[in-house]
């Protein structure tokens, strides 16, 4: 289910929020400068979908979106708990960084959970299919796909150079619950 919990991050064992509410979500992101959308693709996908059945399902959102924000790399991440690679793909994206353009996900299956530090708080986003999530450039955030990844995403870029993070040294990712951990409420 999709999920936002606000943390203090000095005190992340009282989250000021929580919820699974799309309209809130989407309320409390948007005061903060950051896109949540709900999609629906136009036709149900196979569970052995490949890149392009995926890519074609969620054309007119994915062109509406380009168009608008100029994106011009479009690609399919997809990560299952059978990759034996899963646990350095889920460590290279847990430690808070930045990037020069936005950081622009759409979720076809599974959930995944982005953590954003802003201000004095961290926003941690669990998303699940049909959320659309649009990290602004230069915002400090950290991405947790879980012990055992099970997600499709698709990516949005403008840059032909893809996924390019400014680590920043921070350990505070280290601090807040790890998807999958429970949350306090």
């Amino acid at each position: 289910m999709t999920t936002l919990t606000i943390y203090p991050d000095k005190d992340p064992a009282n989250p000021d929020l929580v919820t699974s509410d799309p309209a809130e979500i989407a309320a409390a992101l948007n005061k903060v400068g950051v896109l949540f959308e709900r999609w629906k693709a136009g036709a149900e996908l196979a569970a052995n979908a490949s890149h392009e059945d995926i890519l074609a399902a969620y054309k007119a959102e994915v062109d509406r979106l380009s168009a608008a924000e100029g994106y011009q790399t479009i690609d399919v991440m997809r990560i299952t708990p059978d990759n034996p690679n899963k646990q350095a793909i889920r460590t290279k994206f847990l430690d808070e960084h930045t990037h020069d353009e936005d950081e622009v996900r759409f979720f076809v299956e599974g959930s995944g959970a982005f953590y954003l530090h802003l201000g004095d708080k961290v926003y941690r986003v669990v998303c699940t299919r049909d959320d659309l999530l649009s990290v602004p450039a230069g915002t400090l955030h950290w991405f947790d796909m879980g012990p055992e990844p099970n997600f499709t995403c698709i990516r949005l870029f403008i840059s032909p150079d893809g996924w390019v993070a400014n680590f920043t040294g921070d350990k505070i990712a280290s601090t807040i619950p790890a998807f999958g951990e429970s949350v306090a409420a």
